[in-house]
């Protein structure tokens, strides 16, 4: 049972993604490489969830304001 929820929710996000735009893409996945790079330096000084939601943050702000598309 639970891999089938964990299918359906892997399937239901992957599905969700694939009409984002460029910027989108960068938004989310810059969250995603900051929440898990903070959430490990986070570990070591004994704050992971912190270091997660900093890193996060930090990571989506980038994604969305670095590298514009070029046309």
């Amino acid at each position: 049972m639970k891999r089938l929820i964990a299918s359906v929710v892997l399937v239901s996000v992957l599905a969700g993604c694939s009409g984002m735009s460029g910027r989108e893409q960068r938004t989310l996945s810059g969250g995603a490489i900051g929440a898990a790079g903070g959430a490990g330096i986070g570990l070591l000084t004994g704050a992971p969830v912190a270091g997660a939601l900093i890193g996060g943050a930090a990571g989506a702000a980038v994604g969305a304001f670095c590298c514009n598309e070029r046309h």
